[in-house]
Formats: structure tokens, C-alpha cells, sequence
């Protein structure tokens, strides 16, 4: 892809987010997920680091190597049109040098925009001090600046995910963390696990950026979020582990030799596969 169509899927990606219109965002983990998101008329496709890694065998949370994911995400922004946003962990690295090599390499895969974590571990402790955190995002933001493909940022922090700290100072922190992640320049910010609507619409108020928030089935709808002023919502893991889920349902059925084809009724043909990934 060359740098003046990647940099203007760029702006429309960054443009999405300031729409009436809540951004939605299906999260796919392969070509093929990712081509089906596009032909369904969503406007951008974003990646799950989840996924990716559960595919490449690799449980999730900073797992799966830079090089694996950033092969999967070149495999995905080959295969469709629309811009590719990528959840890219905690950057694959602990510096903002390390942020900025990051930048380029997504860039490279042909990505515009990413999701960047606050936490490189699986407790607390791992949490990324905040004014290093800020650096890291300012390395972002310059290096693909210089590329000429400004990536479009999504910052998200883990205190109510992971969670982090006592229960009764999450909100504070959370928008401490977010505002200064946005004044660092990220685009977006993102706060997992967050599920009730009156946290939600004081999130949306407090943070001065556009904010993203984790589809869960116990979450607010979309048309909620979107009157709640929330940006940009996402499903995570959530479409994968669904996929993971009829999987098993299959398996189990012909292991226990019950000869159920109803349950193929929503499978895609043999064919559409084909056609989707350029084949006919």
C-alpha cells in the first residue's frame, strides 16, 4: 500500500471517531474474519489480540512475539479495503524507542491506527507508570508522523479490567490515566470492563476525548452507548470465542455421533469462502 492511501485511511479512521454515529467495530483475528466484517458494510476492521494469539497457540496478554502479530495484521490489511486498526498489546517492548519501532512496523504491515495498553503483565504490579505511559504514546505519535502514516490511537487502561487499586478510587484514576493519555496524543481512549451507564456516561464527560467501551452482554446496547456519548465500541475476544464456541458445539454433536445438520444453517458455502478471499 502506498503512503498517501495508507495516511488517508488514517484520517478516515480518526474522522470516524467525531461521526453522530457511535463507531462499531467487530473485531477479527484472521483474513478471512476480517474479510467477512468488510463485506457486511462495517467501516473499519479491527483486529483482537486475543484472538490472534489464540490462533497462533498462544494464551493472551503479551504472549505472541511482535513479528507473529504483526504478520497476522499484514495478512488482514492485505485482505480488505477499509482502514485496519490493530490491538498491538502493550507495544511489544518497555521504552518509547521501543513504541516508535512498534509504529513503523505497523505502519509496514500496512495498518493505520492501534490499540496500546497500560499493562505488560497479569497483576497490578505491571501497570506502566503514567508518565511513562505518555511517552510511549508521544513515540507513537511522532514516529508515524515522520513515516507519513499518522496512526490513529487508541489508549486504553486496565484499572477497572484487571482491576487496579481500591474499588472506590477506580473512576478518579481511570479518567487521570485516560485525559492524560489523550493529552499525550492519543486519538481515542478505551476503558474495558467498565459496564454500568451512569460510570459510562461520566466517563464519556470526563475524559475531553472520544471513548471507547468493551461490547459485554451485560453492558449497555449500542443505541445506549451512543446516547450515553460514548465513541467507538468494540467486542474484543467476543466474536472469536463465539466462533470457538459453535466449534465445540459441532465437535461435540458428530463426537457423540448425532447427526444434527441443522446446525450448519448459518455456516458460510464452501464457496463464499472462496469468492471472499479472492478465488471466482
Amino acid at each position: 500500500m502506498d503512503k498517501t492511501s495508507q495516511a488517508q485511511k488514517a484520517a478516515l479512521l480518526k474522522k470516524l471517531h467525531h461521526e453522530p454515529r457511535i463507531l462499531v467495530l467487530a473485531n477479527a483475528w484472521d483474513a478471512i474474519s476480517a474479510r467477512i466484517v468488510e463485506e457486511i458494510g462495517f467501516p473499519a476492521v479491527a483486529t483482537t489480540s486475543a484472538g490472534v494469539a489464540a490462533t497462533l497457540g498462544y494464551p493472551d496478554g503479551q504472549r505472541v512475539s511482535r513479528d507473529e502479530m504483526l504478520e497476522v495484521v499484514a495478512r488482514v490489511a492485505r485482505a480488505v479495503q477499509v482502514p485496519v486498526t490493530a490491538d498491538m498489546e502493550a507495544g511489544y517492548g518497555t521504552t518509547p524507542a521501543e513504541m516508535a519501532e512498534t509504529a513503523r512496523a505497523l505502519i509496514a504491515a500496512g495498518a493505520v491506527g492501534l490499540n496500546l495498553e497500560d499493562v505488560t503483565g497479569d497483576d497490578e504490579n505491571s501497570q506502566v507508570d503514567l508518565a511513562l505511559q505518555m511517552e510511549k504514546i508521544r513515540s507513537i505519535r511522532e514516529a508515524s508522523a515522520a513515516a507519513g502514516v499518522p496512526l490513529v490511537i487508541n489508549a486504553r487502561t486496565d484499572v477497572y479490567l484487571m482491576p487496579i487499586g481500591p474499588a472506590e478510587t477506580r473512576f478518579e484514576r481511570t479518567v487521570e490515566r485516560l485525559r492524560s493519555y489523550a493529552k499525550a496524543g492519543a486519538d481515542c481512549v478505551f476503558a474495558p470492563a467498565v459496564k454500568d451507564a451512569e460510570t459510562i456516561s461520566k466517563l464519556a464527560k470526563a475524559v475531553d476525548a472520544p471513548l471507547n467501551i468493551l461490547l459485554m452482554p451485560d453492558a449497555p446496547s449500542l443505541n445506549e452507548l451512543e446516547r450515553l456519548g460514548v465513541a467507538r465500541a468494540s467486542i474484543g475476544s467476543g466474536l472469536m470465542r463465539a466462533a470457538l464456541g459453535t466449534a465445540r458445539h459441532i465437535a461435540k454433536a458428530m463426537f457423540e455421533r448425532r447427526d444434527d445438520w441443522t446446525m450448519f444453517a448459518e455456516a458460510v458455502s464452501y464457496a463464499e469462502v472462496n469468492h471472499l478471499l479472492g478465488r471466482g
